[in-house]
């Protein structure tokens, strides 16, 4: 499973705080940038190591994994819309509102104001036998994490436009059920009128897919590397033991035994 070194989780905190600096204006009404700003660092001690996900089959589902899941998207979001202009859709709102969206969409799963929203999981069971690495806070209320979001930008006073908000409440796509009415409509003047919650959605399914396929990858490798160890450690014990010296069987012991430990040892 993938990890992030404490120099990457804090380049990436770094990068996100500079993306907000660099994106939003001082002159947006009610000190927008400074609200934002005061938000992230109520959150900084947790959101730094939150994950994206529980499941390790998901995506980031590993310390820091959440900054890197919204970088990911953001940065995703913006080459996607310009890949839908350049082919001649009709884009009706700004790059700042575009990344306000993207950075938020998933805000909900840092948490409340005081808790998590995922807590590691303490079963060796389940995180073995299904990858749940981690599990939902049950001292949380209930809430969906587009709805929590919202919530968590009220309560520090952070303004949106009306774009904003629909490409944020957007961005699950159908994943979410309370996006239906949104997305499929019989009555065109109930359509979106803006293609901000469709750029989103593709940059954030783009995002997981790809995440989901470092985390296959780095299965295949440890998977491989197991059976390269194991191969290694049968070939060290199939020599001839009557072909061997004292000196070169206590050799090859210590060597099984290395191998041994290396395989089935405990992990750190």
């Amino acid at each position: 499973m993938k990890e992030l070194t404490p120099e990457q989780i804090q380049e990436n905190w770094n990068k996100l705080i500079q993306l907000i600096k660099d994106t939003f204006s001082e002159d947006y009404p009610d000190n927008r940038r400074e609200k934002l700003l005061k938000m992230y660092h109520h959150f900084e001690d947790r959101m730094t190591v939150a994950p994206a996900s529980g499941k390790e089959h998901y995506h980031n589902a590993f310390v820091g994994g959440y900054v890197d899941h919204v970088l990911h998207v953001t940065d995703l979001a913006l080459k996607i819309n310009k890949l839908w202009k350049d082919n001649g859709a009709s884009i009706n709102y700004t790059d700042e509102e575009l990344v306000f969206a993207a950075i938020h969409h998933d805000l909900g799963k840092v948490g409340d104001l005081e808790n998590d929203y995922y807590v590691p999981n303490e079963s060796d069971w389940h995180r073995k036998n299904q990858g749940l690495i981690y599990k939902h806070n049950e001292d949380l209320q209930f809430m969906t994490v587009t709805d929590r979001a919202i919530f968590l930008l009220n309560h520090f006073g952070v303004k949106y436009s009306e774009w904003e908000y629909i490409g944020l409440r957007l961005t699950d796509g159908l994943y979410e059920e309370a996006n239906k009415n949104y997305y499929i409509s019989w009555n065109p003047d109930w359509s979106l009128k803006s293609n901000i919650a469709y750029v989103l959605h593709a940059a954030d399914s783009m995002a997981t897919h790809i995440e989901y396929d470092e985390w296959k990858r780095s299965q295949t490798e440890e998977k491989e590397a197991t059976q390269e160890r194991v191969s290694s450690l049968k070939k060290a014990l199939t020599v001839d033991d009557s072909e061997k010296k004292p000196q070169q069987q206590d050799q090859l012991s210590k060597k099984s035994q290395d191998l041994f430990d290396e395989l089935f040892g405990d992990k750190k």
